[in-house]
């Protein structure tokens, strides 16, 4: 994918979802640990999550206890950077030997003294009716084969 970029703000986060993709591809948990906030706030589906949500996402992408993707894309990626803060949302689709399953999400990076951190997070998945087919977006792709 070619990405246009506004400023170093923009491609320095632009960098950080795209290891973050690589790390749900791997599963690498310490992506998850270095740039994921302790005091994250992660809403999924309307709900949020009450119980250390980094723990959580830390220990679901541990070899053995991790979901294994073969494909992961991602589109309709916007970078909206507000100072300090930047704001994320995309959506994604996975693809392994589980299953299949797309979600939109948003994630609110924060420039703190040791550098970007996820603070906040809303995922929801969708049915396939709510799904828009990746033919019909703009999408980067990463593959493990």
């Amino acid at each position: 994918m070619v990405k246009v970029f506004m400023n170093s703000v923009e491609a320095e986060i632009f960098e950080l979802e795209e290891c973050l993709r690589q790390a749900d591809l791997a599963p690498d948990p310490s992506f998850f640990q270095k740039y994921f906030d302790d005091g994250l706030v992660l809403m999924a589906d309307g709900d949020i999550c009450s119980h250390s949500p980094k723990a959580y996402i830390v220990d679901r992408h541990k070899p053995g206890r991790a979901l294994q993707f073969d494909r992961v894309e991602i589109a309709d990626l916007k970078i909206m950077e507000q100072g300090s803060t930047v704001v994320v949302t995309g959506f994604s689709s996975y693809q392994g030997p589980s299953g299949n399953f797309s979600i939109n999400f948003m994630r609110i990076w924060v420039k703190k003294p040791e550098g970007w951190k996820v603070v906040a997070g809303a995922i929801t998945h969708l049915d396939e009716a709510r799904a828009v087919e990746s033919s019909r977006r703009v999408t980067a792709e990463i593959s493990l084969h």
